[in-house]
């Protein structure tokens, strides 16, 4: 999975490069000219979108995810891999669930020939990075998950 690896992190540095690159453009037309982009906004909040999900891919692959270990901090090791796995199935559900749903959502802006505010290119082409981005996250999800259960099942009955 290195080129995945590699796909996640060149997409996620171009999204924040592009987006910093137009918000510091965008002020310094507003301040040097009075003006500013009109497309600018829509640009970077549809990039900030890409970005967020392709950045909880990144974290799940690192298993670097913020976590409440209220719980996991006064268990077992085996419970705690327990609740590890319970968690990951969740985060497999929901960003299966947004994928899903974001494939909706890009048919119908297709379907209804929706356009964006400012640009007035087709709407799907930035709905699209919802689903995009969900099903690198669901497919980092599910890797983490089975190495989950791989080490749970290799460490048997340890506590």
């Amino acid at each position: 999975m290195h080129i995945l690896d590699r796909i996640e992190e060149i997409v996620a540095a171009a999204c924040l490069s592009v987006m910093t690159i137009l918000a510091f453009a965008n002020v310094v037309a507003r301040y040097v000219f009075s003006a500013s982009f009109s497309f600018s906004e829509e640009i970077t909040t549809y990039l900030f979108v890409l970005l967020s999900l392709l950045g909880t891919a990144i974290a799940a692959r690192r298993r670097a995810h913020l976590g409440l270990t209220i719980l996991t901090d006064v268990v077992s090791p085996k419970v705690r891999r327990i609740f590890h796995i319970i968690g990951y199935l969740f985060a497999v559900a929901f960003t299966g669930a947004i994928f899903y749903y974001g494939i909706r959502m890009v048919l119908s802006q297709r379907q209804l020939h929706q356009v964006t505010a400012n640009m007035q290119w087709p709407e799907w082409i930035f709905g699209s990075f919802v689903p995009i981005g969900a099903l690198f996250a669901a497919i980092r999800f599910v890797q983490v998950l089975i190495e989950e259960i791989r080490e749970t099942v290799e460490k048997g009955g340890e506590n």
